[in-house]
Order: C-alpha cells, then sequence, then structure tokens
C-alpha cells in the first residue's frame, strides 16, 4: 500500500485525505495538536509543525512514504520541498518551494525574469521606513514575507499609517524584514495551473470576489473568467514567465493577479493548490477530481489533465460579521441539481470570529450551471436561504 503523507489538518486538507483513503492509499497527517477535523480521518497522525522540515523528514524517512502533499496553505511548502528533495520524491524542489514561501525571493525573481509585477521594497523592521520608501506611490501595501492567508497584510494611503501597519505585520511574520510595494488600483481575479514534468499542464484564470478589509481577501471565486482574448493571453504569458522565474515543478499553481488597463501584474504565486474552494472550481470546470490529480502527482505517477469539459460555477464563504458562538443553523435550500456542496465548518454551539482572513471562514457553498450567469443566480439563491445566527 502506498504511503502519502498529508500536511495540515484543516478544512482545506480534509478533502485531500478522503480522496487518498478512496484511492487506497494510506494516510500520514502531520500537523500541530488542536481541534483539526483532518485527525479523525487519517491512518495515522503526526503531531509536529509542519514548517519543521528536519522533524518531518525524519518521520518521513522513517515511515517510507511515496508521497506529500498539501492544500490550500503556504505554510507547509518549504517542508515539501525540503522532503522532496532529499527522498527523491516527486514534488517541487526546495529551492523553488523557499523562493514561494517568500514575498521578498519572488519578487526579486520576477525583477530579474521580466514578470510584470508592482515596484516594491525590501525592508527591515529596524530601518528607516520612510526613507527606505521614497519614491513609491501611494497607497502602498505592507507585507509579511512568509504568510498565507491575508494575514499580515495591510494597505497603508498615508505615511501616518506606517506605524501601525508595520506593528500589525512584525506581529505576523516569523522574519526579520518585511515587503513595501505599490498598490495597483485594477480588477484583482486569479488562476490555477498545474506544471509537471516541465510542462503546465493547464491554466485557468478565474475570477475573484473579494472581501474588503485591511486588504482584498477573497472570499469567493468564479469560472470562467469573461475577458478579452488578448488579456487572457497576457495573463497565462505573465503566468508561465512567473512559474519559469520560481522555477516551479511538480506542483499545483495558486496565482493572484491585478488587471489594470488590459494588462495582467502577477501579485504572487504558491507552489499548491488554492483554497476558498479553487481545488473544487477546478474539478468541476473540467469534469475531473482534481484533489485525485494532486495525489496522483505526489506520488509521481502518470496524471492526465485532459480538459474535454467546461462547466461554469461559482463558490462563496460563509462567514460572521462578529465574534460569538452559533446559537442557529438552517440550509433551507431544498434538492438542486446545480448546487454542489453547502458545507457549514462548525456546529451549533461553537465559537467563531468576525471574518478578516479565510481562516475565518464558518462554511461554503458551491453551485455549478450551463452559464456562469445561471451558476452565480443559484449561488446567491442558495446563500439567501442559509440562516446562521451568531451570538
Amino acid at each position: 500500500m502506498k504511503k502519502l503523507m498529508i500536511m495540515g489538518a484543516g478544512i482545506y486538507q480534509v478533502p485531500l485525505i478522503k480522496k487518498a483513503k478512496e484511492m487506497g492509499i494510506y494516510t500520514i497527517v502531520v500537523s500541530i495538536p488542536g481541534n483539526y477535523p483532518g485527525f479523525a480521518l487519517a491512518d495515522q497522525v503526526c503531531y509536529e509543525n509542519t514548517v519543521d522540515y528536519e522533524k518531518v523528514l525524519e518521520v518521513a524517512k522513517r515511515e517510507r512514504i511515496d508521497g506529500i502533499v498539501t492544500a490550500g496553505t503556504d505554510v507547509a511548502v518549504i517542508t515539501i520541498g525540503k522532503v522532496c528533495d532529499e527522498l527523491g520524491l516527486s514534488g517541487l524542489s526546495f529551492e523553488a518551494a523557499q523562493i514561494a514561501s517568500n514575498k521578498i525571493l519572488m519578487k526579486k525573481k520576477y525583477e530579474e525574469y521580466g514578470v510584470r509585477t508592482a515596484r516594491f521594497r525590501e525592508i527591515s523592521f529596524e530601518e528607516d521606513m520612510y526613507e527606505k520608501t521614497e519614491g513609491l506611490r501611494f497607497p502602498l501595501i505592507f507585507k509579511a514575507v512568509d504568510t498565507s492567508g491575508s494575514r499580515g497584510i495591510i494597505r497603508v494611503n498615508a505615511k501616518e499609517e506606517f506605524e501601525a501597519a508595520r506593528d500589525i505585520v512584525r506581529a505576523n511574520s516569523r522574519t526579520d524584514f518585511f515587503i513595501v510595494e505599490e498598490f495597483i488600483e485594477g480588477e484583482e481575479f486569479g488562476a490555477q495551473a498545474f506544471v509537471y514534468r516541465g510542462e503546465v499542464k493547464f491554466i485557468l484564470p478565474h475570477g475573484d470576489y473579494v472581501f474588503q478589509g485591511d486588504t482584498g481577501v477573497p472570499i469567493g471565486h468564479f469560472a470562467p473568467y469573461q475577458l478579452p482574448p488578448e488579456v487572457i493571453a497576457d495573463a497565462k504569458e505573465q503566468l508561465e514567465k512567473a512559474i519559469a522565474a520560481m522555477k516551479l515543478d511538480n506542483c499545483a499553481i495558486n496565482a493572484d493577479f491585478i488587471l489594470r488597463d488590459g494588462q495582467t501584474y502577477v501579485l504572487e504565486l504558491g507552489g499548491r493548490s488554492g483554497a476558498t474552494c479553487l481545488a473544487e472550481l477546478v474539478s468541476i470546470y473540467y469534469g475531473y477530481d482534481y484533489y485525485e490529480k494532486l495525489i496522483l502527482a505526489a506520488l509521481g505517477e502518470e496524471v492526465d489533465f485532459s480538459q474535454e469539459h467546461a462547466v461554469p460555477n461559482a463558490s462563496m464563504l460563509l462567514r460572521s460579521d462578529r465574534d460569538g458562538v452559533i446559537r442557529s443553523m438552517a440550509n433551507r435550500n431544498g434538492p438542486d441539481e446545480n448546487i454542489y456542496e453547502i458545507q457549514f465548518d462548525y456546529k451549533v454551539g461553537d465559537a467563531v470570529k468576525k471574518f478578516h482572513v479565510g481562516p475565518h471562514r464558518i462554511g461554503h457553498v458551491i453551485t455549478k450551471g450551463s452559464t456562469l450567469e445561471a451558476a452565480v443566480e443559484t449561488l446567491h439563491r442558495a446563500l439567501d436561504r442559509i440562516e446562521i445566527e451568531i451570538e
């Protein structure tokens, strides 16, 4: 029986664990202790921090794993790269993983390879950030270089906001430096992609529903993303250049873009599949189980990414507008073949947080349709029939 190490036991790793079990694969789930739903599903649990690649490597060697993978989080990507390099497994390299997990390294590679991206500065927490940012135009974005899920990222509109913004970044970072870049005014969108054995297998641009907090946080997605052909072609060109710049191979790609004046600017790429129902978006659109593809690629198997379908779909996170406790939940939707999934992450009596970043989600709704308009209409109708009371 094949052994697959799955990094993380959270809500975005649960589908990976379930699919691997369905495929007859022995699952070893790695995570720090906590109330994570993946623990109950795994064949074996390893209570280690997913960022501690030396400890995880020891376990991987001892268990003689056949593959290692994650979904929806950047935190474990460096560890995956280290284990893949040391054990000769299928996956992104340690070098590529380090670039994908550090926004400074990533931006420097984009400059080197001519990827269209925002101007930026690297600043240590002890440097004069006022002097270092001279020449950049407001608004700016202050970013922790080693986080995901929109943590440690904040928009800054004036110098009077610098100190507070730096404090937020410092509180969310394990490094002694951060990045400041120009905020590009435009339309946010993204793409899912996969590169395997040196070949980009697919690129699927998607639209984003964005929650505007301290910065834009994706709360849902839809495909297809309806743009002129020349704009889609430009986005794909920039993505392929970014993949080459970061030396990504044998991994899923989660890409974030800004569209301004018909041109695509690359914000960042992750060397893993996207969160916020993005793996499901790929599965529905192309008509295959994307989690199965992630697993097969991690095991070094032949993977068929044939694209015979193009099913429009849309998704949205369920969120709370306050901290509190769930007093009641009701799904008043009847049977509907175009409602792909309605999921609650919590139950009545559980405490939830006011939504600021992706992990604050309390569930999701995913729909499909014969057209994008039909899928979006079904999504909003389904959302209207869900009642969640928070006190």
